[in-house]
């Protein structure tokens, strides 16, 4: 089990700090005209707001791994889990609004593998 929640924990982090990254780096014109699919509701969020759940993302995904990496405060991974599960709950509520089924299931994944890791490493596999 425990090498299973490692796995989650990399996949997961792996995609936020992807994710966050693109979201700090770029602006959201280019982000929305590289992927109108995807990604066309960054035209409809403020500079901020996208500068605030790629922050997010990028923390969290960083949350995940340093602490157990490093043994120091390790019961941030399961925090950095449950942020952003939170995370993924909002852009779920945030994109079904919006009408994007296929976002807010990705959304709703994302969140529920951040919960699995959330509840392995409060419980007997925690650091």
């Amino acid at each position: 089990m425990n090498v299973f929640l490692w796995i989650l924990q990399v996949v997961l982090a792996g995609m936020f700090l992807m994710a966050g990254a693109m979201k700090l780096m770029k602006s959201r014109a280019e982000i929305a005209s590289a992927q109108p699919d995807r990604m066309g509701w960054m035209e409809d969020v403020s500079d901020g707001t996208a500068r605030l759940a790629g922050g997010a993302e990028v923390l969290g995904a960083l949350g995940l791994i340093l602490p157990a990496i490093t043994g120091v405060v390790p019961v941030l991974v399961p925090l950095a889990a449950a942020g952003l599960a939170v995370t993924m709950i909002l852009a779920a509520v945030f994109h079904s609004r919006r009408g994007e089924s296929q976002a807010m299931m990705t959304n709703i994944v994302l969140a529920i593998v951040a919960l699995i890791v959330m509840w392995g490493r409060f419980g007997d596999y925690a650091f």
